[in-house]
């Protein structure tokens, strides 16, 4: 256990099994359309890959407030607009791939009444020391793009990344990604279906880990598009 710091309040460590109910209600609070995690699914992700499951603990409630989950994936097995069903085998991590050189970033929350106090940040830091510590070569992700739904009579998704990545405009959250050293390589149609601020798209995000070259057999322009 980790505590957090400014904030000693909280602390940073890896999920256990009875973290699961209470991570199962958290993902109700933040995502209250979408289905909550199961504690089968919850199970499944620390089975196959137990040190990419990261949780900040309220040190005063002894529950889980945020969480970061990760796997790890050879990207070159899939699409390049591949959808986070998908690419997470509907959620529950059973994709993982041990010998994967990227590891996916598949889900970041915090609870609503705990955010503004850098702990998505802390958690992010985790999960690219853990890439870091296993010799990975990136971390992947899909950024919400909140501010899309407001421009997509003016432009298409692709040409709005450009907009954000010049800081001509600012999207709430894939702006602050590129401030945390985040590149944007491209738009995804239906990452996230529901996602209607975003229009139904979000941003493929990368991090690349400065001490580990590409791997050789690497090339994104042999992979294709699912749409």
């Amino acid at each position: 256990m980790q505590f957090i710091k400014d904030h000693p309040e909280y602390a940073l460590r890896l999920m256990h099994q009875n973290d699961f109910d209470a991570i199962e209600e958290l993902c109700q609070r933040v995502y209250p359309e979408e289905r909550p995690y199961t504690n089968q699914e919850l199970f499944e992700h620390q089975a196959v890959y137990p040190q990419g499951q990261f949780v900040v603990e309220h040190r005063e409630t002894k529950k889980p407030i945020g969480v970061h989950f990760g796997l790890r994936l050879n990207i070159m097995h899939y699409h390049l607009d591949d959808d986070w069903e998908t690419l997470t085998a509907s959620g529950s991590f059973l994709n993982h791939d041990s010998k994967g050189h990227s590891l996916y970033g598949a889900d970041l929350f915090i609870h609503p009444d705990h955010q503004h106090h850098g702990l998505a940040k802390e958690l992010t830091w985790a999960m690219r020391e853990l890439v870091k510590h296993e010799k990975l070569w990136r971390m992947i992700g899909g950024s919400r793009m909140p501010g899309y739904s407001l421009k997509k009579n003016e432009c298409d998704p692709s040409e709005y990344i450009e907009k954000i990545k010049t800081a001509e405009w600012v999207d709430p959250v894939l702006t602050a990604h590129l401030h945390d050293g985040w590149q944007a390589m491209g738009a995804i149609r239906g990452y996230l279906p529901h996602d209607e601020e975003s229009a139904g798209f979000a941003a493929v995000i990368q991090w690349i880990n400065p001490e580990c070259p590409p791997p050789a057999d690497f090339d994104l322009s042999k992979l294709s598009r699912k749409n």
